[in-house]
């Protein structure tokens, strides 16, 4: 007979996960000491130096010290290619991981979210939140804040061949930008990033850390969730592994679930929360049937074109060059700046696909460099990285269960160019690209197209097929959870991210968006914790 250990403690509220949403919604809870906290990670501390050197999300990213090790299935859209699935796992969760891209989306976004009758997800409703998370390095302006956890930084290098890049970009009419997060996001310029001083900012170190001090905030690490326990048609508390033991813990007000677009749908599927066919499929019980859970999974694929460059420098010869690399992490000792200091991609370019989109629908990150794949080793001949992404797909994926052992990784099927509007899209993008390095300020650097290559011709099926062979995932999965009306059947959670049907319990992540946001995905996810925790608290005292 299995032997459960109680946890010690009084909880008022149960956050699981220590992730980007997590550590906001832990320090938000926490703030009012009447509320006892637990706040659960399956990861461990960050006390690595990667997690804190911005370039090492090349040694972080397929580590298994830092990353889930998720992998898709084969997905048809990929030509029947398999792609890793990068989360993080340690304190912070993947902003410790992650490009440290700070990017809000376009304000249409989030009128969406609004107009699909989701009061309170409007652009001004969350244009306030965004701006009081910012320590943001332009200061108190209209569009930003100061003072507070979130800090938002320029790059701390510049590379002649971005700007000749930014320069090309200009010249097909693409207006120069120094600010993203305005609301409207076309344009080409460096992209902001969550650093400080050339320093990883991850909402560990902005949200948590800070506060692990409270008396009423309680962190576990190293441990893996089992399920929700539910008692009479409300979550009462969580089941979890630490150290070899079951381990159970109770809560008096909620349980909140952070774990992710990823981990919080394998959480809700092992607790008998999902398509209830499915579930007992494995063997679980269904306690309570919500088909929309796993569902609606979104995430922006990158067609990653490689151009060879002549005449000026990138990361892939100085990574080469143990001299270079020498002088790199002496600049970086010195001084916290170089190539050290880089974001996976410095340069952004929000444009449209073709003429009839309204709005921005592609977003490029460029990068100083190239290799075949994450992991792989920088490629010999000087290179640069001219990646598209579809910022609105309207392919759809989903998250299930392989077996009811929480320790085995779920199934995960994003989908990719399951439409027809995706697959026009993608092919155009590559257009897109095509046209920005032919442009004559680029052309002294004698742009040589290595992928995917000038043997692919320029029809829709041909492109289509080309962005299958060399797309890949640029880390944004979300909506798994989606916030919507209690009438519609696909819903998992309210406008107050309450799990419908069912009390006790929320999800907090990046799993409720509805719809993708058009750019990087952390930063709204950090907003939809804030928004989250308040929204907890403000129930609390009615």
């Amino acid at each position: 007979m299995t032997t459960i250990r109680q946890l010690d403690g009084d909880f008022d509220h149960i956050v699981v996960g220590a992730g980007s949403a997590g550590c906001v919604v832990a320090n938000r809870l926490s703030a009012d000491p009447g509320n006892k906290v637990l706040l659960l990670e399956a990861g461990g501390r960050d006390n690595w130096i990667w997690f804190h050197i911005p370039v090492g999300y090349l040694f972080a990213i397929g580590n298994p010290r830092s990353d889930w090790m998720f992998e898709t299935e084969a997905e048809p859209g990929l030509n029947g290619r398999t792609l890793k699935y990068p989360r993080g796992k340690v304190i912070g969760g993947s902003s410790a991981i992650n490009a440290m891209i700070s990017m809000r989306g376009q304000a249409a976004d989030y009128d969406h979210w609004r107009q699909l009758g989701l009061a309170g997800w409007g652009w001004d409703d969350v244009r306030t939140v965004f701006r009081r998370l910012d320590d943001h390095f332009l200061g108190d302006t209209e569009h930003h804040g100061a003072g507070g956890e979130w800090r938002v930084e320029e790059p701390r290098l510049r590379w002649d061949v971005l700007d000749a890049v930014r320069d090309a970009a200009t010249e097909m009419g693409v207006p120069a930008t120094r600010d993203f997060n305005t609301g409207d996001n076309t344009g080409v310029g460096y992209f902001h990033v969550n650093q400080k001083r050339g320093i990883r900012w991850s909402a560990a170190r902005g949200f948590l850390k800070p506060v692990l001090g409270r008396p009423n905030l309680r962190l576990e690490t190293g441990v893996l969730v089992e399920r929700v326990l539910i008692e009479n048609g409300r979550a009462v508390g969580v089941r979890f592994r630490q150290n070899g033991e079951i381990v159970e813990a109770r809560a008096r007000g909620e349980v909140v679930l952070s774990a992710g677009a990823i981990g919080s749908v394998q959480i809700l599927h092992l607790s008998g929360i999902g398509a209830g066919e499915q579930l007992a499929g494995h063997g679980i019980a269904p306690v309570l049937d919500r088909p929309g859970v796993g569902r609606n999974l979104q995430d922006h694929l990158q067609q990653r074109a490689i151009y060879k460059v002549q005449g000026v420098r990138t990361l892939n010869e100085t990574y080469h060059s143990l001299p270079r690399r020498a002088l790199m992490g002496l600049e970086y000792a010195l001084f916290q700046t170089g190539p050290l200091t880089m974001a996976p991609s410095q340069l952004g370019i929000f444009t449209r696909s073709s003429p009839e989109h309204e709005r921005p629908n592609i977003q490029f990150h460029i990068q100083p460099l190239s290799l075949d794949r994450f992991g792989d080793p920088l490629h010999r001949f000087p290179a640069i990285t001219v990646s598209a992404c579809n910022l609105r797909p309207t392919s759809r994926g989903e998250i299930r269960l392989r077996s009811s052992d929480p320790a085995d990784k779920p199934v995960i099927a994003p989908g990719y160019l399951s439409t027809e509007a995706d697959r026009t899209v993608a092919a155009d993008a590559i257009r897109v690209t095509r046209q920005l390095m032919r442009q004559p300020a680029v052309s002294r650097y004698r742009p040589e197209e290595h992928l995917p290559g000038p043997s692919v011709g320029d029809d829709v099926e041909a492109l289509a097929r080309a962005a299958g062979d060399i797309g890949t995932t640029i880390f944004h999965p979300v909506g798994t959870a989606k916030m919507g009306l209690p009438s519609d059947p696909m819903a998992v959670v309210d406008e107050r991210l309450r799990l419908i049907g069912l009390q006790g319990l929320r999800v907090i992540d990046a799993s409720v968006m509805p719809t993708i946001t058009s750019g990087n995905t952390n930063t709204p996810t950090i907003m939809i914790a804030d928004k989250g925790a308040a929204m907890i608290l403000a129930d609390q005292r009615r």
